[in-house]
């Protein structure tokens, strides 16, 4: 028989986030650290409007870029809280969480052998979507000693002539690291001397622990134009399972995405969708209550790292720590996988983001605080374990 797979998906590596997920669940008694996932229910209001939309028998497709009342409010949403503007009619696509979002810029943006320079550790999905998508991943490591930010002289090094696209993933999974306007200003510059596009993932955006509003690299000068903004409703309004995320950007990058959104995905799920222009109408309050609980929850996870002995710097966005094991003499592989083991606590190994996430592990607080005392405590047990 002729081999059915194609050699490009069967040289793709599986989700090494997703790994210790199906183990943990199939494990009595482990606590798991492992999984982005907010452990809020999705607001009661939120919940309300789509059981209501359900109820008025609101099930049909929705047009393919997504509700024209969803999109004005996403339009108004970015405008107040980031001083982005975006065009409903044309410049804002509703896609199926924020992944469906970035594989679709990809897509669009990308021909065989253009380049994609992916700062790491970063979020699982970038290489090997650039890959399908025909491009050429290249990795942009970062650096403990800088907070895992990326600087200007980051994207200058690693430039060539085929370089096209600059992912920008901030703030950061898994590190939690955040750039300030400063920083992105630097980055700006480069990104226009050397005519590149962006990809700027901000679904943390409402995440950030600084004391300031996140900056979206849109919002910058001259960026508008060669940006695609990709958030959604997972993180910040706890939605991960209705599934929604949108990209913003220039009519003539979006009109070819939709291109693809069409025959792939038709339109997003239209209840999610429904409950989406409640949570922007009204959800200001709720995403102001759980960031403040996050903020919480961090410094509890930094302090208690720091006290047993593992450096962890100060991760100002997202809801993540990624703590230096490397005082233990083990790779993040084999701390992760004996952590499991021995202590019943699922952590994933920084190597899981790219190969400069080696020596250290990510550690989510989007768990209750009484779930991260226990799963700490275990933690401050093994660590003494492998120095003693």
């Amino acid at each position: 028989m002729r081999e059915p797979l194609s050699k490009v998906i069967t040289q793709i590596e599986p989700s090494g986030i997703r790994k210790f997920f199906d183990i943990v669940n199939e494990m009595k008694d482990a606590i798991s650290l492992g999984v982005g996932e907010p452990d809020f229910d999705t607001p009661w209001f939120i919940r309300d409007e789509g059981i209501y939309s359900l109820e008025k028998g609101r099930t049909f497709y929705t047009s393919n870029a997504g509700l024209r009342e969803l999109k004005v409010e996403i339009s108004r949403y970015l405008s107040r809280r980031f001083f982005t503007d975006y065009d409903p009619a044309g410049e804002i696509i509703v896609t199926v969480g924020g992944s469906e979002a970035i594989d679709l810029a990809l897509r669009a943006m990308l021909d065989p052998g253009d380049e994609v320079l992916i700062p790491q550790p970063s979020y699982v999905s970038y290489l090997p979507c650039t890959i399908l998508a025909q491009g050429t991943p290249v990795p942009v490591p970062l650096s403990h000693e800088n907070e895992f930010r990326l600087t200007a002289e980051d994207v200058i090094s690693h430039c060539t002539d085929r370089t096209k696209i600059l992912v920008l993933p901030f703030p950061n999974n898994p590190t939690g690291a955040v750039m300030e306007k400063a920083d992105l200003e630097a980055v700006a510059r480069v990104v226009e001397e050397r005519d590149l596009f962006v990809i700027s993932d901000e679904i943390y955006g409402e995440l950030t622990y600084t004391g300031k509003n996140h900056v979206s690299f849109a919002s910058l000068p001259g960026m508008k134009e060669r940006t695609i903004t990709i958030n959604g409703f997972s993180k910040s309004y706890a939605m991960t399972g209705w599934r929604l995320g949108y990209a913003c950007g220039p009519k003539r990058i979006l009109s070819q995405m939709l291109k693809i959104h069409q025959y792939c995905i038709m339109c997003a799920p239209t209840t999610s969708q429904y409950a989406a222009v409640e949570a922007l109408r009204r959800g200001d309050e709720e995403v102001a209550k759980m960031r403040e609980e996050y903020n919480g929850r961090r410094r509890f996870v930094l302090h208690s790292l720091r006290e047993m002995g593992l450096p962890a710097f100060e991760a100002l966005g997202a809801f993540y720590v990624f703590p230096d094991i490397r005082s233990t003499g083990l790779s993040s592989e084999q701390f992760a996988n004996e952590l499991l083991t021995s202590r019943k606590v699922a952590v994933v190994p920084g190597t899981a983001f790219g190969e400069s996430g080696e020596g250290f592990v990510r550690i989510s607080y989007a768990y209750s605080l009484e779930n991260l005392k226990t799963a700490l405590e275990r933690i401050r047990l093994f660590v003494e374990e492998r120095r003693s």
